[in-house]
């Protein structure tokens, strides 16, 4: 593929990651979904909720089932930066890759199940409906835990990186460390009704969506700064022959 054509990719790969913000916050915004539901709520009260919702949370699905798809060459493309600081495939940029090819489903099918519960309401009993919705929650929250891998190699990869001009900055790399952790508290809801490990707690929901929120605007960012450098690596390396054998080597 022509270089150009090839960086102009990698740069709308990494604006993907822009693009699947404002996707996930208009998506969850309009099904009022951005503040978790009270997980102590009776059955019917879950039902009030869900027909209060109706509309809001398959409007969210069709715009989710829009946004999630950019998710792919945004994943793609942080592999590939991983793998120039590797010198190639490697652990890292391969795990970055398997584990970000199943992140959307953590998204899209807790969506498939409040949707299906959504689309017809009248035909399920209370107690149905109140099962889909905590199954959407459960999954939502608590299956966040294991994208802790994804982000950890990323986080890994910008710490051990020691070329006089780093692909990523080491505070990126401690960003990311961090938002493993806040992911971990998400295995805990399966455990908690009430407190802060339960779906809509401090530990388990409010802190790692907020700490996923300032990742998912740093990384495209850095993105778009790593594959600026890349260009001029690049553009240097046809400048001098020499440096295309240090190129490759790095």
């Amino acid at each position: 593929m022509h270089q150009d054509r090839y960086m102009k990719l990698q740069r709308f790969s990494a604006w993907c990651g822009f693009i699947l913000l404002v996707g996930f916050m208009a998506a969850y915004t309009t099904g009022g979904l951005i503040t978790p539901m009270d997980p102590t709520l009776s059955s019917d009260e879950v039902v009030e909720w869900l027909k209060d919702n109706q509309t809001g949370i398959l409007a969210c699905v069709a715009i989710m089932v829009l946004t999630v798809p950019f998710e792919y060459p945004f994943v793609v493309v942080t592999s590939l930066q991983l793998k120039r600081i590797e010198g190639g495939w490697g652990l890292l940029s391969m795990t970055q890759v398997l584990t970000g090819v199943v992140a959307p489903i953590g998204f899209f099918f807790p969506l498939a199940i409040l949707s299906a519960a959504a689309y017809r309401p009248e035909r399920h009993s209370a107690d149905v409906l109140s099962a889909m919705v905590d199954i959407y929650w459960l999954m939502l929250v608590g299956n966040a835990c294991i994208f802790v891998l994804q982000v950890w190699c990323i986080g890994y990869g910008a710490l051990i990186d020691r070329r006089a001009k780093p692909i990523f900055p080491r505070w990126f790399g401690w960003l990311n460390i961090v938002l493993g952790v806040a992911l971990i508290p998400g295995a805990f809801v399966y455990l908690n009704k009430t407190g802060p490990f339960a779906w809509n707690g401090l530990l388990a929901y409010l802190i790692p969506t907020i700490v996923y929120t300032i990742w998912k605007i740093a990384t495209p960012a850095m993105l778009l700064r790593a594959i600026k450098h890349e260009e001029a690596e690049l553009a240097e390396a046809k400048e001098k022959p020499e440096a295309t054998a240090q190129l490759a080597a790095s």
